[in-house]
């Protein structure tokens, strides 16, 4: 694990074509440096970040629509809270952070894209790592570099309010169960709206 966040360390420190050092989802070149994370992801873990063997798959039409999927995450950003629908049915709910306001969290109402990580570092906010799975665990991408994950403690007393770059913040608890959700029923199936 450690020598994962040493090689993002490493690759986000070291400048490459076109890419940055900091993962901004605002920076229109994000998805570059997205593969950038999926090659360290996949040599360090062994296993591909996408939930689907290619990730042109990705690219799907529809199966379902928020609450008739078998998993629903409504993301209120007025009350920076997530309702978790299983089956058409509220299920459970917690506090998140949205973006700030210059920073502000996208709406999206769509499937995620399929890149599923347990382990992720970001040095946009760096405060701190959880259990050495990096300062963004159990990321679930929504597109580009917009994702639900958990965070490390500094940030648990600032759920409930906006605080991220962009992202959606969670607990990592949280964060660890919507993660094996999504990888347990599958994108497809899996539906994300931030309003």
């Amino acid at each position: 694990m450690k020598g994962l966040l040493v090689l993002v360390m490493i690759l986000l420190a070291t400048p490459y074509a076109g890419a940055t050092s900091e993962l901004d989802p605002f920076d229109p070149r994000v998805e570059e440096t997205l593969r950038e994370f999926d090659k360290v992801y996949e040599e360090e873990t062994g296993e591909s970040p996408w939930l689907f063997e290619n990730p042109a798959d990705g690219l799907f039409a529809p199966t379902c629509f928020r609450d008739s999927c078998t998993v629903w995450a409504q993301i209120v950003k007025s009350e920076q809270t997530l309702y978790l629908y299983l089956n058409g049915e509220l299920a459970t709910s917690w506090l998140v952070s949205t973006g700030l306001r210059q920073h502000e969290t996208p709406r999206f109402d769509r499937h995620p894209n399929g890149r599923v990580y347990t382990k992720y570092t970001s040095r946009s906010y760096p405060e701190g790592d959880y259990m050495g799975l990096g300062n963004m665990p159990y990321a679930v991408f929504i597109q580009g570099g917009f994702a639900l994950h958990g965070t490390p403690e500094g940030n648990w007393r600032k759920l409930g309010k906006r605080a991220s770059h962009g992202c959606i913040r969670q607990h990592p608890a949280d964060a660890k169960y919507f993660n094996d959700l999504v990888r347990q029923v599958g994108v497809r199936n899996v539906w994300i709206t931030v309003q």
